[in-house]
């Protein structure tokens, strides 16, 4: 399975529109572009596998493996990325700003519905990241 995510980048976040076969998943807010900084950037533009992942804060959610420099990139809820994320990815329903987004909890849960039988049928799921232009 090959999701794509979108970016258009700002200097107060990141946000992006999160496809699956063309077709519109949800949205995402992320940290703005610093250069793959820990904990203050968004993650660079690439190709990664998603795992699915479960703590008792976030549910059922995933994380972005082998992300060049960083460890432990999470798409979990957020619904403000500069108060919530960390360099984490959050799907949101609607955008409302620069790296600020709402109803992320069922925009997350949307994700996870599509994405989780195919990782429980054995299947890879994969997320590539670009920018708009």
């Amino acid at each position: 399975m090959e999701l794509e995510l979108i970016r258009t980048y700002h200097d107060n976040g990141t946000n992006g529109e999160l496809t699956y076969a063309g077709a519109h998943v949800n949205y995402s807010i992320e940290l703005p572009w610093k250069n793959n900084q820990h904990q203050i950037s968004c993650i660079p533009e690439g190709r990664y596998e998603l795992m699915k992942r479960y703590n008792v804060k976030f549910g059922e959610h995933f994380q972005v493996l082998n992300v060049p420099g960083r460890d432990e990139i999470l798409i979990h809820p957020a619904n403000n990325a500069l108060k919530e994320l960390k360099g984490c990815i959050a799907p949101v329903s609607i955008l409302t700003g620069d790296g600020l987004g709402d109803s992320s909890r069922i925009a997350l849960q949307k994700l996870v519905t599509l994405a989780y039988p195919e990782i429980n049928k054995g299947s890879k799921i994969f997320l590539t990241i670009k920018s708009i232009s």
